[in-house]
């Protein structure tokens, strides 16, 4: 069975996926119906003595209270989509006071655990304070809450942290996401005037206080672990300045932000980590008040220009985490594109607001608590200004080549296996690939990509050697195998392998030159592996293996919604796909090119 890690709501879940899932397919998170009481909601709403007017939590004074008669349309409809998922999430919710599991809230996998609990508190959180809520200041949810916020207790350990059960035991990192997720929506709470808030407020500043004593000392393991515990103690200094946070952010910040001159960051994580960097780096600069950190965000979002497919989609291939090959689009980076687009008066990253609303604006819904804390987003955004859609460019230290040309555009990848992918909207070409028949190892990726005069260039060299008696010296005194090292072994009749493809721009699209060669007669398979959903014209389908076709001569076409992908010339010479030390096939509707080396081809793709 394959499982993934689903980002859901803001949270990470693990998800059973099933035995299958083709590279480069989009995974969406599904509730499946848990045999639980059924959520009531008290019809009663009750009345609050006094307007709600959470504080102003920023570098200063308040700017004015909430006015949620002039809540912006967009936050209302956040508001509403939150109330969806807090309904599915209430499914899985025991909400029966009598029950001994009051309050505890099953995952994907029929477990209770301190995320799926989180899950239910934080998105509750958002609804209880929200006027356009179905569920504001909700009694009876109040005390499912109180009762969830005392399961996650007992779910904490003594150190202050608790465990993300898939991976992470005692996690320090995961505890601050956490914290950071949940300090601010319980600042509002406790702000606000919503009768028998302490049932949650009490318990939950209980739970925050000791996690925040396990993130002044505790470890991480990655990257950006580091400034997402940075974030949860800045939101928590700003509920109580205890010198201890700041001084352990301190300690993180000392190593400076990992940010290289491509404006990547180190894991290259552009669907999940790029985009929680960003977010947690605003939370730190806005809780230590360090506005210097603004910098890095800034430039991440500059490059991430560059990352978007004509359809709104960003570039995952070159992620070096698990989002690599994902379909996601820019959701995750709303905030920090409103934010900056408000603060700098940015019109690009104005416009970079607009399309996520035109393209992905339903998925936003995980992050409406930075949008009710902070009412100054409410505020229009700037006049948008073009985004970058004709450009060619090269981003070294992710080995990414990157262009695009109006409603079409490619990306060009060195260290992977999937070295070409081109998007023409609803049509896509999710990758390319080859594989030799080479001792077993003739799997083409290029460690390396150059540019050079608009063409990039990736390129492979294999040896094949064989091996001679091991020199008397060496050899051990019982034929131990083992004992016998291929490095110690002189080579002989030692066979090369040789590799090219360069990519240039043709008129409406590009072209490959690939060359194979070095030693003779040796197959290959070259694979055009597209996303499922369109339909091939000009290639032949295999006789026994679905979703594989060959094109054997001229060109094929893959046409997808109101889009054609042309992509040949064909070439056959066997019906071998499955080659000796190539990667295994995606599931994806695949097309094959085959033959023996040497092989020197122009490929056309439009």
């Amino acid at each position: 069975m394959l499982w993934a890690f689903l980002l859901v709501d803001g949270l990470l879940f693990l998800e059973n996926l099933g035995n299958s899932l083709p590279r480069g397919l989009s995974i969406e998170a599904k509730t499946k119906p848990m045999n639980r009481r059924a959520f009531l909601i008290n019809n009663t709403k009750v009345a609050v003595m006094a307007p709600f007017m959470p504080a102003w939590f920023g570098n200063g004074s308040p700017e004015g209270q909430l006015d949620y008669p002039n809540m912006p349309e967009w936050i209302v409809q956040l508001v509403r989509q939150n109330d969806q998922s807090l309904k599915s999430i209430l499914e899985r919710t025991e909400s029966d006071p009598t029950s001994p599991k009051f309050g505890s809230v099953v995952d994907g996998v029929g477990m209770v655990n301190a995320h799926s609990v989180t899950s239910l508190i934080k998105t509750a959180l958002n609804a209880l304070i929200s006027e356009p809520s179905a569920y504001f200041g909700d009694q009876h949810l109040i005390e499912v809450v109180g009762a969830a916020v005392g399961v996650l207790l007992e779910l904490q350990h003594a150190d202050g942290t608790i465990d993300l059960v898939t991976t992470n035991f005692h996690s320090t990192p995961d505890t601050g996401f956490i914290v950071k997720w949940m300090a601010p929506g319980y600042r509002l709470l406790k702000e606000s005037q919503i009768p028998n808030k302490e049932q949650i407020t009490k318990p939950l500043w209980t739970f925050l206080e000791r996690a925040g004593e396990a993130l002044k000392v505790g470890g991480i393991h990655t990257p950006n672990h580091r400034w997402v515990v940075c974030s949860a103690l800045a939101e928590l200094y700003m509920i109580s300045p205890d010198q201890g946070y700041r001084t352990r952010a301190e300690e993180w910040l000392a190593e400076r932000i990992d940010l290289d001159s491509d404006g990547q960051y180190n894991e290259r994580s552009s669907y999940i980590y790029s985009s929680l960097s960003n977010r947690v780096l605003i939370s730190t600069a806005r809780g230590f008040d360090r506005p210097e950190l603004l910098e890095y965000v800034r430039k991440n979002l500059e490059m991430t220009f560059y990352y978007i497919h004509p359809n709104g989609e960003i570039v995952t291939e070159a992620s070096g985490r698990q989002d690599n090959s994902i379909i996601g689009f820019l959701e995750n980076y709303y905030y920090p594109y409103r934010y900056l687009a408000i603060k700098d008066q940015n019109p690009q990253f104005a416009a970079a607001c607009r399309l996520i609303e035109q393209t992905a604006f339903s998925k936003v819904t995980g992050f409406l608590h930075y949008f009710l804390e902070d009412p100054s987003l409410w505020q229009e955004l700037p006049g948008p200004a073009p985004l970058p859609v004709s450009y060619s460019k090269l981003f070294p230290h992710s080995r990414l080549g990157r262009v695009r040309r109006g409603n079409y555009d490619a990306s060009i990848l060195g260290g992977s296996a999937s070295f070409f992918n081109f998007h023409k909207k609803e049509a896509v070409l999710q990758g390319i690939r080859f594989a030799s028949a080479f001792f077993g190892k003739g799997q083409f990726i290029s460690e390396s990509i150059d540019y050079i005069d608009g063409k990039f260039i990736l390129s492979s060299k294999l040896k094949g050697p064989y091996y001679q008696p091991l020199p008397v010296e060496h050899l051990p005194d019982d034929g131990d195998w083992e004992k016998m090292p291929r490095a110690l072994r002189p080579q002989s009749e030692v066979q090369q392998y040789e590799a090219e493809v360069v990519v240039s721009e043709v008129e409406g699209g590009f072209a490959l030159d690939v060359s194979i060669g070095g030693t003779d007669h040796v197959p290959f398979a070259l694979e055009f592996i597209f996303r499922p959903g369109g339909t091939f014209s000009g290639v032949e389908a295999h006789d026994s293996l679905p979703d594989v076709y060959f094109l054997k001569s001229g060109m094929g076409e893959y046409k997808a919604g109101a889009d054609t992908i042309v992509f040949g010339p064909g070439h056959h010479t066997h019906q071998w796909v499955d080659i000796r030390g190539g990667l295994p096939r995606t599931g994806s509707p695949t097309v094959y090119l085959t033959g023996t080396t040497p092989f020197r081809e122009r490929l056309l793709i439009r």
